[in-house]
């Protein structure tokens, strides 16, 4: 089976080794971008399957990185599943996301079973 190809969009340093750390034991490929102009510029010329994008990043926020892959998309006409990621919890904050282009949402902290059952909804498995 062929390894996930990750890019996590996460300023927080801290978050960003909890994340990896829950997520390397399944084989995944990750990638790290420490802010959403770096996420779309890292996701041009990879072959990413699945962004987890931070919503508050400086920069360019998760939103705004979101729209602007989602562009690259029309002329590629392409798709990468983006996962939201963010400590707000409101029904607006999961709105916001899907509205950018986000096809998931999950909140902070980041909890790895979730994860899989939200990848699995997207079409993916760790196991």
């Amino acid at each position: 089976m062929k390894k996930l190809a990750i890019l996590l969009a996460e300023d927080n340093v801290l978050n960003q080794k909890i994340i990896i750390l829950n997520l390397k034991k399944y084989g995944l490929n990750i990638d790290v971008a420490n802010n959403g102009l770096i996420a779309v510029e890292k996701y041009k010329p990879n072959k990413y399957d699945i962004i987890i994008m931070d919503i508050m990043m400086p920069v360019m926020d998760g939103y705004e990185a979101a729209r602007e892959i989602r562009k690259i998309e029309k002329k590629n006409n392409s798709h990468i599943k983006i996962i939201g990621l963010t400590a707000n919890t409101y029904d607006v904050d999961k709105e916001r996301c899907i509205s950018a282009g986000m096809d998931e949402f999950m909140t902070k902290p980041f909890d790895v079973e979730l994860f899989k059952k939200v990848i699995k909804d997207l079409g993916f498995d760790l196991d």
